[in-house]
């Protein structure tokens, strides 16, 4: 330790402070090892920086506890961001896979509104008045000015068509979608 006028010694500083920042560092970071290694770390900056601190008892203990607290909160702040970050990571899988389900499911519908459009005119203009705008049989008759009977003639060829056009996967899906929004 280099000499210094009126100056206490390094385990004078330690005995007398030591207790009392790890108390301190406590009531920052509730965890006694956490604590006891950011005193640690405040006693091992004050010796580095020892020439820079002034000798008198009251400055070494500023630096200390300001040293501590800064310690303190640096390592909350960093273990917020951690929290974060890992919240993000746990969040993120489960978001593509709503993000990847929702895609895979407007494809689907998108083949499910192709079919129809590709479908013979009368069938065609059936469908989308049923399926799509869920119109009840009686209204598209009405609508469309023809008996009930041709109407659900015509959306039984046109379901049939719809099958061969597609996937027997996006077929049960237009199944369910039909009758959820119907």
């Amino acid at each position: 330790m280099t000499a210094r006028s009126n100056e206490i010694s390094l385990k004078e500083v330690f005995d007398r402070y030591y207790d009392r920042l790890l108390y301190f560092a406590w009531l920052y970071v509730h965890d006694k090892e956490t604590a006891r290694d950011l005193v640690q770390d405040a006693f091992i900056t004050y010796w580095d920086n020892i020439n820079q601190v002034s000798n008198l008892e009251k400055q070494i203990k500023n630096y200390l506890y300001v040293s501590v607290k800064n310690a303190c909160l640096k390592h909350i702040r960093h273990n917020a961001v951690v929290s974060k970050y890992q919240l993000t990571l746990e969040a993120e899988p489960q978001e593509e896979a709503i993000g990847l389900h929702r895609i895979i499911r407007a494809e689907v519908i998108g083949e499910i509104y192709r079919a129809i459009e590709n479908l013979p005119e009368p069938y065609r203009k059936i469908s989308k008045l049923g399926y799509i705008d869920g119109l009840k049989n009686q209204e598209i008759a009405d609508l469309l000015n023809m008996p009930l009977n041709t109407v659900k003639s015509h959306k039984q060829k046109a379901l049939r068509l719809l099958r061969l056009k597609l996937r027997p996967d996006q077929y049960v899906l237009f199944l369910v979608f039909v009758r959820l929004f119907s």
